[in-house]
């Protein structure tokens, strides 16, 4: 999630810590979903804001209400994702209910214990770092073997990718890059050099994938979507972005937050991580999964899905500035540069 809006359009934050006011249930909205579900109104509830949605944290329970229209379906996404989960090894929140009422789209799940990565890697030790994740590691190891249906995508994407407006501009689809050189071409007054060149960079690469079998990717896994509770992951958090894509997808936005995770608050009125306590992540994770790391030609794949988020944002976003940044940052891939460098694994 960037502050200037490049990645931050349909993040379901639901940080589990650093409460903002805690209160028994009397907010109108929090009472009408619970009634909904068939739920008690007993004990307190810390109320939460994120980007796009509210949140309150019970005892038991996490209420989400969903305030962007821009994705209304998201919960009913995340929902039957979370129901693949079951039976698995996937540390996850568990699915109460979910539904759509007065207010907006609702999603109740379990509250797990801990807080977010993001809230304890600042005071956490080398030690424990290290053990958060490896565990994560093995976490990620068991959501991609988790049988997915073939084609899975978010609903906003989907419709996307079928001509409707774009609501957010992640996560990559391989099979779609193509399309997105056809966008940029659309673009009035666009660079058609840069364009051409683009479309020549793409279809060399496409052979990359030709082999790959897609699995069940988390799609915006950083360090506010993993909850850990003494140096373990205790589960993975806001699946709305889930999808069927290569494995090695997931590595786009971890590795992101990595680099710049500045650019990755919580919420709109913190802050993100400094990178440089992030540096060792990388290479404790491919120790951890050190078959997500070994993928024949893995730096030109994750160019290729940076280049796929650039031409979108460059054929898609509305606001000018945000696509003449993704312009200079393609010719940066093109000439063999960008956010992964100095990242060692």
């Amino acid at each position: 999630m960037q502050i200037t809006l490049v990645w931050c359009e349909t993040w379901y934050v639901c940080d589990q810590s650093t409460p903002v006011v805690d209160e028994p249930a009397t907010d109108p909205a929090l009472l009408r979903i619970l009634a909904a579900a068939g739920l008690p109104a007993t004990g307190r509830f810390i109320r939460k804001a994120g980007w796009v949605s509210r949140a309150w944290i019970g005892d038991e329970y996490v209420v989400r209400l969903n305030t962007d229209e821009r994705h209304r379906d998201a919960y009913r996404h995340e929902a039957a994702v979370v129901d693949l989960l079951a039976g698995s090894e996937v540390p996850h929140a568990r699915h109460i209910a979910h539904g759509d009422g007065p207010d907006g789209p609702w999603y109740i799940s379990e509250r797990l214990p801990g807080q977010t990565l993001y809230e304890a890697w600042p005071t956490a030790d080398s030690h424990t770092r290290q053990a958060i994740i490896e565990s994560l590691g093995a976490a990620l190891r068991a959501l991609h073997r988790v049988p997915v249906p073939a084609g899975l995508l978010p609903p906003w994407l989907a419709a996307a990718l079928a001509g409707k407006s774009w609501a957010a501009f992640h996560p990559p689809v391989v099979g779609a890059a193509l399309e997105q050189v056809e966008a940029a071409r659309r673009l009035p007054g666009h660079d058609s050099r840069l364009v051409a060149d683009v479309a020549d960079w793409v279809q060399e690469r496409l052979v990359l994938f030709a082999a790959d079998e897609p699995v069940l990717v988390h799609g915006d896994l950083h360090g506010s979507n993993v909850i850990v509770d003494r140096g373990r992951v205790t589960g993975l958090i806001d699946f709305a972005e889930a999808l069927a894509q290569p494995a090695d997808v997931e590595l786009d936005t971890i590795l992101r937050w990595c680099a710049r995770a500045r650019e990755f608050p919580p919420t709109p009125d913190e802050q993100g991580l400094d990178e440089t306590i992030l540096t060792e992540v990388p290479g404790w994770l491919h120790g951890a999964y050190p078959e997500l790391f070994e993928r024949e030609h893995l730096r030109e794949r994750l160019n290729f899905y940076d280049m796929y988020g650039e031409l979108v944002l460059y054929a898609r976003h509305p606001q000018p500035d945000e696509r003449e940044a993704a312009q200079d940052r393609i010719t940066r891939l093109l000439s063999g540069h960008n956010h992964l460098e100095g990242l060692i694994w």
